[in-house]
C-alpha cells in the first residue's frame, strides 16, 4: 500500500469519474483532486458523517440528496463526490456554499463548479467504488453487497415476504374500517392553508391512521404510505399557492430520501418534517388573509431568490410585467411596498439562521445578498427591532 501513488490515483480517478476524489488518513486530508474549480471543498459540511461510515465500501447521502462514496481500509479512506442523479437548484447550491463557509466573492464560482460535476445514479457510483476497492485491496464485492445496508437486508427477505404477503391477503382478519380519508382531508386542508401552528396542534393529538395494506413488509408499507403522503402534500401545497415546480421538486427529494432510510422511526420522523415543510412553504407565500395571484407569484419568486440580491426589474422580467406596474399593483393589493416585503422576508430568514445555525452575522449577511454587513444590521434592526447579535443572544 505504501507503493501506491495516491496523488496520481486521485487525479486519474477524478478525470475518469468527473467528480472530486480525496484520500483521507484518519481525519486528515492527504491528497485530493477536483475535475472542476471549487473554492471550498463541500465535503467539510458532512465530514463527520463520512468518517462514521464503517463499511469497506459505503456511501453517505446528504439531506440535499448529494452522495459521497467511500472506500475504506483501517484509517485510510478514498472519498468520491459529491454527485447526484438529479441536479441541485441554484438555491440549494448557495445554501451549501453558505454551510461550507464559501466567501461571498466566490459563491457564484462554487455554484458554477458544482453544476459542472458529473451526475450519476447511486448504482453507478457504487459500481465504481467496487472496482476501485478490488484494484487496491483485492476484495471482490457485488453491487448488492453495498447497495442494501445491513438493517434493510435483515428486514427484507424476498422469498419469505412473498409467502407472508400471500398469507396476509388470504387469511387477514377483518380490520376496523379505513379512517384515512377523514384524516387526509383534515391534514391536507392545513397544508393548503399554510397553517403551521394549527398543524403542530393537530399532529400532537391526531388519531392513529388505519390505512390499507399496500405492501408485504413493514418498511415497504411505510415507504409506500410516505410516497402517497408526499404526493398529496405537494398537490395541496400547489393549490395553496406554492409554485408547482418547487412543490414537485420538494416531493421528489423527500421520496428519494425516504427510500434510503431503513427504520420505521426514521421514515415516520421524515414524514412529519415533510408535511411541516410543505405547510411552512405555503405559509410563506400566503402572507395575508386572501393573497392575490400576484402576491403569491411575488412570494414564490422571493423564496427562490432569497440568497441573492433581488431587484424589482429582474422580478418583473420573470413575471412578464413592467417594473412600474408590478410595484404599484403589489402595493395596492398588499398595502406594502415590494422593497419592504423583500427585506422583511430576508430578515425572517436571517432570524432562522441566527437561531438554528452557528454562522456569524457577517456570513449570514453575505449569504442573503446584502451589499455590506452594516446594511444588513440596519435592515435587521428596522424589521426585527434589534441587532442580529441581540436577537441571537435572546433567542439562541
Amino acid at each position: 500500500m505504501k507503493s501506491i501513488d495516491y496523488a496520481y490515483l486521485c487525479r486519474r480517478l477524478a478525470d475518469l469519474s468527473g467528480i472530486p476524489v480525496r484520500v483521507l488518513e484518519g481525519e486528515n486530508l492527504a491528497e485530493s483532486s477536483f475535475p472542476v474549480r471549487l473554492p471550498r471543498d463541500p465535503v467539510s459540511v458532512c465530514l463527520s458523517e463520512i468518517l462514521a461510515v464503517s463499511d469497506h465500501v459505503g456511501y453517505h447521502m446528504t439531506p440535499r440528496f448529494q452522495c459521497y462514496g467511500i472506500v475504506r481500509r483501517d484509517e485510510l479512506r478514498l472519498v468520491f463526490g459529491p454527485t447526484a442523479q438529479i441536479p441541485a437548484s441554484d438555491r440549494q447550491l448557495r445554501d451549501l456554499a453558505f454551510e461550507a463557509d464559501v466567501p461571498k466573492a466566490e459563491t457564484e464560482a462554487f455554484v458554477d463548479g458544482m453544476k459542472q460535476l458529473a451526475r450519476m445514479p447511486l448504482e453507478t457510483l457504487l459500481s465504481l467504488l467496487c472496482a476501485v476497492n478490488y484494484l487496491l485491496f483485492g476484495e471482490k464485492l457485488e453491487l448488492e453487497d453495498v447497495a442494501i445496508r445491513a438493517a434493510e437486508q435483515e428486514a427484507i427477505k424476498a422469498n419469505v415476504e412473498k409467502r407472508r404477503t400471500a398469507k396476509v391477503y388470504e387469511d387477514a382478519p377483518q380490520e376496523a374500517p379505513h379512517n384515512t380519508l377523514q384524516l387526509e382531508e383534515a391534514l391536507m386542508d392545513l397544508v393548503r392553508r399554510g397553517d403551521s401552528a394549527a398543524l403542530r396542534t393537530w399532529l400532537s393529538s391526531a388519531p392513529p391512521v388505519r390505512g390499507g395494506l399496500i405492501a408485504g413488509d413493514q418498511l415497504r408499507q411505510l415507504r409506500n404510505m410516505f410516497i402517497v403522503s408526499a404526493t398529496l402534500a405537494s398537490r395541496a401545497a400547489i393549490r395553496g399557492g406554492l409554485a408547482a415546480e418547487d412543490a414537485l421538486s420538494l416531493s421528489d427529494a423527500y421520496i428519494r430520501r425516504a427510500e434510503q432510510l431503513g427504520t420505521q422511526s426514521a421514515i415516520m420522523n421524515l414524514q412529519y418534517n415533510m408535511i411541516l415543510e410543505f405547510t411552512e412553504q405555503v405559509e410563506k407565500v400566503r402572507r395575508g388573509a386572501a393573497p392575490t395571484r400576484l402576491a403569491v407569484d411575488v412570494a414564490n419568486y422571493v423564496q427562490r431568490h432569497l440568497s441573492e440580491p433581488i431587484s424589482t426589474e429582474a422580478m418583473a422580467k420573470e413575471l412578464y410585467l413592467s417594473r412600474t406596474w408590478l410595484s404599484a399593483r403589489f402595493k395596492k393589493e398588499t398595502g406594502m411596498t415590494l422593497t419592504d416585503y423583500i427585506l422583511n422576508e430576508k430578515t425572517e430568514e436571517a432570524k432562522r439562521l441566527l437561531r438554528y445555525s452557528d454562522k456569524t452575522a457577517s456570513a449570514i449577511s453575505n449569504y442573503l445578498g446584502f451589499s455590506s454587513h452594516s446594511h444588513f444590521v440596519r435592515v435587521f434592526r428596522k424589521y426585527a427591532g434589534m441587532t442580529p447579535n441581540e436577537y441571537r443572544e435572546r433567542h439562541g
